[in-house]
């Protein structure tokens, strides 16, 4: 079986891949644009962009959206992350955190699975805190400020053990053991 992982990103593609190869799935890269409508929930993001990539005659693919979701912003950056990230970044967030005490938040990521004609949808989630500072090298985005242990940020630990514990990596697994139980995929022979 193959699926199509719709991304502007490739190294997403990678990280599906190593995910699904012992189920016998192949991952392939489709960089195919689509609108990201604004709304409040990120299921509702994914939901309407799969209907715009199947009107386009695609079928058998993988989405995903995700965001940082900040209690005490009340949700902010969350579905705007991205948009987020471009103007005011890791600094305009810390700077709208000053003297702030509950530092919650969570990383959310939604994966949409169009796959046989049914369409999958599941949200994997990594709780956690907002940092007082940027901390660490590795990662992007919102990786230095956030900590999901309140010791180290996303981007002070390696990429096997943020995939295991990130919100995409939550989604990713959750993703996996419903497509299993609903006998979408089995075992490579």
């Amino acid at each position: 079986m193959k699926l199509k992982v719709i991304t502007s990103n490739p190294g997403k593609v990678k990280e599906f891949q190593r995910s699904f190869e012992d189920m016998g799935v192949e991952m392939e890269h489709l960089h195919l644009p689509y609108d990201e409508i604004q709304t409040s929930e990120l299921e509702e993001v994914v939901r309407k962009g799969m209907d715009e990539i199947r009107s386009k005659g695609v079928n058998d693919f993988i989405i995903d959206d995700s965001g940082l979701f900040i209690n005490a912003l009340k949700g902010f950056p969350g579905v705007y992350s991205a948009y987020g990230q471009k103007t005011i970044g890791n600094k305009g967030i810390l700077r709208l955190m000053e003297g702030v005490k509950d530092r919650s938040a969570v990383f959310k990521c939604c994966i949409g699975c169009d796959i046989g004609g049914r369409t999958i949808i599941v949200t994997g989630e990594c709780p956690g805190y907002i940092l007082d500072s940027e901390r660490g090298n590795e990662g992007f985005g919102y990786d230095p400020i956030f900590t999901h242990d309140n010791e180290r940020s996303f981007a002070e630990i390696g990429v096997e053990e943020k995939n295991v514990i990130s919100h995409r990596g939550n989604a990713v697994a959750l993703l996996r053991e419903r497509l299993i139980s609903e006998g979408l995929i089995g075992p490579k022979n």
